[in-house]
């Protein structure tokens, strides 16, 4: 636990009482509590505080703001586990930065070198970006590396708690040693036969910002489930882009799929919605529809 008296920091090692197992409640990082100071100077949790958010994979509470990590190479980008874990902070009520990591790895030349500031991304990248910007979205693409991207995404983190989630090996660490000096957080290389990282981030920690953020630095994986969207007709308000034409659908509570009169159809074929949203759309809605039938 975090404790500050005076403006000065200090961490104490605190343990939960026995009741919270018994009520099935469980401290996650971030979680406000009190406690009471032992002889040993450690610390018992006698009280868990209202929580403002919670999510249950990766398991944090209290969080503001999520920076969603991806690389553009290295594992290659995989917008099907975006757009998923766009759900669960939609559906968690969360603000959502997507940072693109690894800039440094994208050239026209292989014996150009890594870009210089402010150098043209590659249209593809571009698109993407435009893409997601146009939902709603902030866009920042970064290079660790190169320091590339770093102060747009420190200034959405200042003064609040924030969570970095993403895939294994797509430089989250790299990223938060950019931005906090002398942090030296682990970081490991790609497997290129698998096409990801290891896990060097093995628990969840708050790391501190000078800018008085704190952050949450996560194990990476590569799968999620949508334990916490209990109906089919949920996912649909975690599109964004759908809530516009969702309105219009001829029946309430549309599914989106092949109901006549339904505008979001209606506008993915039209070209308002990109096919790629609708598509992982109908995925996730297949997982769902599943899991309730085995449940």
């Amino acid at each position: 636990m975090l404790s500050e008296e005076d403006n000065v920091t200090t961490s104490i090692q605190c343990r939960a009482r026995g009741i919270f197992k018994k009520r099935g409640i469980s401290p996650l990082v971030g979680d406000r509590v009190i406690y009471e100071l032992t002889e040993n100077g450690e610390g018992t949790v006698d009280e868990i505080l209202p929580r403002s958010s919670e999510l249950v994979r990766p398991p944090v509470a209290n969080v503001e703001l999520a920076v969603l990590v991806f690389a553009v190479q290295e594992p290659a980008l995989n917008l099907s586990l975006l757009d998923k874990f766009l759900v669960h902070t939609e559906s968690s009520g969360l603000e959502t930065i997507i940072c693109l990591t690894k800039q440094d790895l994208i050239s026209e030349d292989e014996d150009a070198g890594p870009p210089a500031k402010g150098e043209m991304m590659s249209d593809s990248l571009k698109e993407l970006v435009k893409l997601y910007e146009s939902i709603g979205y902030q866009v920042v693409v970064t290079s660790a590396k190169c320091g590339i991207g770093i102060d747009p995404v420190l200034e959405r983190l200042a003064g609040r708690i924030s969570v970095f989630a993403g895939q294994s090996g797509v430089g989250k660490s790299s990223l938060l040693n950019a931005m906090v000096p002398g942090l030296q957080l682990e970081t490991n290389q790609i497997s290129m036969k698998l096409g990801r990282g290891k896990h060097t981030t093995r628990h969840v920690e708050l790391i501190r910002l000078t800018n008085g953020g704190l952050v949450a630095d996560t194990p990476g994986f590569s799968t999620l489930d949508f334990l916490q969207i209990e109906e089919a007709e949920q996912l649909s308000s975690c599109f964004k882009e759908f809530e516009s034409y969702a309105a219009e659908c001829k029946f309430r509570g549309c599914l989106h799929l092949h109901e006549p009169g339904c505008k979001v159809a209606e506008a993915k074929d039209q070209g308002l919605i990109a096919a790629s949203r609708y598509e992982n759309y109908l995925q996730f809605l297949g997982e769902i529809k599943d899991r309730k039938r085995r449940y």
